[in-house]
């Protein structure tokens, strides 16, 4: 929808940053408690043999694969745009069709997966196929958990947002625990806590948006659909990339031993996310819905501030804290190695909270020109990261100094495209 630049719009007004810091302040609290619950998961790595705490970390990362946060923000956009333009009929139809559609595919490929599940779990060193029939629904519910959490985020409902991560985190370290502790499970018992706790996110994030997926239908528009969300899935997909595929890549060239210390830095290391993660996801349906109504919004700036401040607490946090959390978590001769890790880790993942806050804002107006130089950053990532560590084997610190240049990289395409291009409005 185009926006007019002769007509002068309403700013937003002092209460409406007093909601955004307190709905940003409650969710910032609800991921810190659901984060916290997730990371004691970890702390069951004491109980089961390195080998298999590798094994759970990759099939971890395989449903980090699925583009949680593109189909996220595409929902979130689609039903703030919905809830602003009245149009909520159109949204309840490319829900269920969305829904119906997503377990089709996963199905498809759940028989693909099971065709080649021994020789996965040949090429993973997976002790048998059952992480592989645990991991198969994790995939399932990975993508319907941000399905509906964006139908949340989109609606402003972030109070049910908050106690969905809360729940969730709970419902992952209690079935992980019993069991881990109580059946002698290993990977596949953590796995198994996984399902549960996304199962129980997903859960209730599809009841508390029943009002908007369970009422009639109506037809809409696919074309004009498409160019709204094929960009937000590439920007978006961009930014998840950068954040979840280097554990996958060092598995491919460190046994799981030498893992052990890389997946304690980078679980810590990505809490600080925990942090600021809650800015950007207020902040994206407020924009949304701004542009969609023409006005104006200032929030970015502050968000990017509070970004700055809060990921450089979090680093500095992390460093001075750091040790006493590796030692609780995991063992105390893990603590050197990792801890020679997480300066690297909060190095590339401070660039990255940054340049995701300044994607929300630009993906949020429609700015979709800087999406190209995302998808381009990733795609050389995806390629320059191998080729260093075949160049530096045997260390660990090639794959973060890799990801912090390229993150340094994103953001300063977000960075140019959000304050030096400026946008063109037609007349």
């Amino acid at each position: 929808m185009s926006e007019t630049a002769t007509v002068a719009a309403p700013v937003a007004k002092p209460s409406e940053h007093a909601a955004f810091f307190r709905q940003s302040g409650w969710l910032m609290m609800a991921n810190i408690i659901g984060g916290f619950m997730t990371l004691g998961v970890h702390i069951l790595n004491k109980r089961i043999t390195a080998a298999e705490y590798s094994i759970f970390v990759t099939l971890l990362m395989v449903t980090a694969c699925i583009p949680t946060t593109p189909l996220q923000m595409v929902f979130a956009q689609q039903t703030a745009q919905a809830v602003a333009l009245n149009r909520q009929r159109q949204l309840a139809s490319m829900i269920r069709m969305t829904w119906l559609w997503s377990f089709i595919l996963w199905a498809l490929a759940a028989v693909v997966i099971l065709y080649f599940q021994h020789d996965i779990a040949a090429s993973w060193e997976l002790p048998n196929t059952v992480g592989i029939w645990v991991t198969l629904p994790v995939l399932l519910v990975a993508v319907w958990m941000p399905l509906f959490s964006g139908i949340l985020q989109g609606d402003q409902d972030f109070f049910g947002l908050g106690w969905s991560l809360i729940f969730g985190g709970a419902g992952r370290l209690m079935l992980a625990t019993i069991l881990v502790i109580g059946l002698a499970s290993q990977s596949t018992g953590m796995m198994a806590g996984a399902l549960g706790g996304l199962g129980l996110q997903a859960g209730i994030a599809i009841w508390r948006s029943r009002h908007l997926w369970g009422g009639p239908g109506e037809a809409f528009p696919v074309r004009p659909l498409l160019v709204q969300i094929v960009p937000l899935m590439l920007g978006f997909g961009a930014c998840q990339f950068m954040f979840t595929s280097d554990t996958m890549f060092a598995k491919a060239f460190f046994d799981g031993e030498a893992l052990k210390p890389y997946a304690a830095a980078g679980t810590l290391s990505r809490g600080l996310l925990w942090l600021v993660m809650p800015l950007a996801t207020v902040m994206f349906p407020k924009i949304v819905h701004s542009r969609v109504k023409k006005e104006r919004s200032n929030l970015s700036g502050l968000v990017v501030l509070g970004t700055a401040a809060l990921a450089v607490c979090g680093g500095v946090g992390l460093w001075l804290f750091g040790p006493l959390v590796v030692k609780v978590i995991y063992e105390s001769g893990d603590v050197a190695s990792a801890m020679a890790l997480i300066p690297w880790y909060a190095v590339a993942m401070i660039p990255l909270a940054m340049a995701n806050v300044l994607a929300n804002d630009l993906l949020a107006r429609g700015r979709f020109a800087v999406v190209p130089f995302m998808v381009l950053l990733a795609v050389a990532y995806g390629f320059g990261l191998p080729l260093m560590l075949h160049h530096f084997p045997g260390r660990l610190e090639v794959v973060l100094q890799t990801l912090a240049f390229f993150n340094l990289l994103l953001f300063g395409a977000c960075a140019l495209f959000a304050w030096v291009i400026k946008e063109k409005r037609p007349a």
